[in-house]
C-alpha cells in the first residue's frame, strides 16, 4: 500500500478505536461479562468463559455468561475452588449452543487443578519455558501450550475439545485472542484490563472472525479465503506498520465497521 494511503488508512482506523474503544463499548460486549467483577481470578474465570461463549448473538452470549455468574454465586475463583457436589449438580441444566455440562464441568475441574497450584490463569497460557521463547511467537506457542494443558486432565472429554482453539490446527482463535486482548491490554479508556503482565501488547494477535475479515479485505489488508491462524497472522502483521505498540488495538475498528456499522 502506497505510504499516502497507508497514512490515510491509519487516520481513519485511529477514528473508528476512538469511537469504539470507549467505555460506553463495554455494556453490549461480552468483555461486560468480567468488569462485573475486581477480584483479578474472578476477572480471569468469568473472562475466560465469556471469551469462550463468544460467537454467535451477542445479547445471548451475555446472557449465558451471566447465568453462569449466578450459578457460580458471583464468585467464580472461589466456587471453582471450593464448590460442593451439590454446587455442581445445579450446573447440569446448563447450555450454551453446543457448550453443555460436560464441557463446562471439565473446565471447572480444570480451572480447580490450576489454581489449586497457581494465583493466575496467565501461567496457563505463559508458563517459563513459553516466556523464554523468542517474542516474534510467544503468543502462538503460548495458546499451543494452553490447549495441551487444558486437556492434559486423566477425563478431558474428546468433545470438548472444539471449544477450545489451537493454532495447531491452524484455526484463528478468534475467542482466545479476544480473551488474551482482555487480559494483556491496556489505556485509559478501560475496555480491556491489563492485568497480565508477562507479555506485551505487542505481541497480541488480533482476533480474527467473518466480520473483521471482511472489512480487512475490504481494505485490500487481507485476500486469504479462510479466517485461520494465517490470516490471523498475515492481518496483525499488516496493522503492526499501524501501531507496531499496540496493533491489537485497532480489533475496535475492525470490528465496529463490520458489526457495528456493517460496513461492505
Amino acid at each position: 500500500m502506497p505510504l499516502d494511503n497507508q497514512q490515510k488508512l491509519k487516520a481513519f482506523f485511529d477514528e473508528k478505536v476512538d469511537r469504539y474503544n470507549q467505555p460506553s463499548f463495554i455494556d453490549a460486549d461480552p468483555v461486560c461479562i468480567p468488569h462485573l467483577f475486581s477480584k483479578k481470578q474472578d476477572i480471569e474465570i468469568a473472562g475466560f468463559f465469556a471469551a469462550i461463549f463468544a460467537w454467535g448473538n451477542r445479547t445471548t452470549i451475555i446472557n449465558k455468561a451471566k447465568e453462569l455468574m449466578q450459578l457460580m454465586q458471583m464468585a467464580p475463583h472461589d466456587f471453582c475452588l471450593n464448590h460442593s457436589d451439590e454446587d455442581l449438580k445445579k450446573l447440569l441444566a446448563f447450555k450454551h449452543r453446543t457448550f453443555n455440562a460436560t464441557d463446562l464441568l471439565y473446565s471447572i475441574e480444570f480451572l480447580k487443578h490450576h489454581y489449586s497450584n497457581n494465583k493466575s490463569l496467565e501461567s496457563a497460557f505463559f508458563p517459563p519455558e513459553i516466556l523464554k521463547a523468542s517474542e516474534k511467537n510467544r503468543v502462538e506457542q503460548g495458546l499451543i501450550y494452553f490447549h495441551h494443558y487444558f486437556f492434559s486432565l486423566e477425563d478431558a472429554p474428546n468433545r470438548t475439545r472444539k471449544h477450545i482453539a489451537t493454532p495447531d490446527k491452524n484455526s484463528g482463535c478468534k475467542r482466545l485472542n479476544m480473551y488474551l486482548r482482555w487480559m494483556v491490554r491496556q489505556d485509559k479508556n478501560g475496555v480491556d484490563f491489563g492485568i497480565w503482565k508477562k507479555i506485551t501488547p505487542s505481541e497480541l494477535i488480533c482476533p480474527i472472525d467473518v466480520h473483521v475479515a471482511r472489512v480487512a479485505k475490504r481494505f485490500k489488508l487481507l485476500d486469504r479465503k479462510q479466517a485461520d491462524w494465517t490470516a490471523a497472522i498475515d492481518l496483525t502483521q499488516y496493522l503492526r506498520t499501524l501501531d507496531a505498540a499496540d496493533p491489537v488495538k485497532y480489533d475496535y475498528a475492525l470490528f465496529g465497521l463490520g458489526v457495528m456499522e456493517k460496513y461492505r
